[in-house]
């Protein structure tokens, strides 16, 4: 009885532990190279990243960063976060896409304003071919309080 205690005590413990989000930087994220190419799909060249093997390790994991939330469409909801403020972001030529970082906010209907600086904790995804998305994404993305 004692033994079967035990072994749900243990199953308990670890079955239950959170993985705390690594805190990301944006200098972590220039740990990527890339590669202009075709896209057959469409007839027009884009730029694909190849990323670093410290940023590939990170794929599916919980992590956080703070940045600059850029609205794209409030609407639906889209919303990036940036290392720069709008006016010097990617969109606006002032860096690379490595820059910018696509959220899919865990609730919905949230709002925010251009260059409202948060710190978003969720998990990380790569994106090395779709072109519909960033390069980076968080999804079950939340503001850290």
């Amino acid at each position: 009885m004692k033994l079967k205690i035990l072994i749900i005590s243990v199953f308990f413990a670890f079955g239950f532990v959170v993985e705390e989000p690594m805190k990301l930087t944006w200098k972590f994220l220039t740990q990527v190279k890339f590669s202009r190419k075709l896209n057959a799909e469409v007839g027009e060249y884009f730029l694909y990243p190849t990323f670093g093997k410290n940023v590939l390790v990170l794929n599916g994991r919980p992590v956080s960063i703070k940045g600059y939330i850029i609205p794209i469409d409030v609407k639906s909801g889209l919303y990036v976060i940036s290392a720069n403020p709008m006016a010097s972001c990617f969109f606006c030529g002032a860096s690379g896409p490595e820059s910018l970082i696509e959220l899919n906010f865990k609730k919905k209907g949230q709002h925010f304003n251009t260059d409202d600086v948060r710190t978003i904790k969720g998990i990380f995804k790569t994106n090395e071919a779709d072109i519909d998305h960033l390069n980076y994404i968080i999804e079950q993305a939340e503001v850290v309080k």
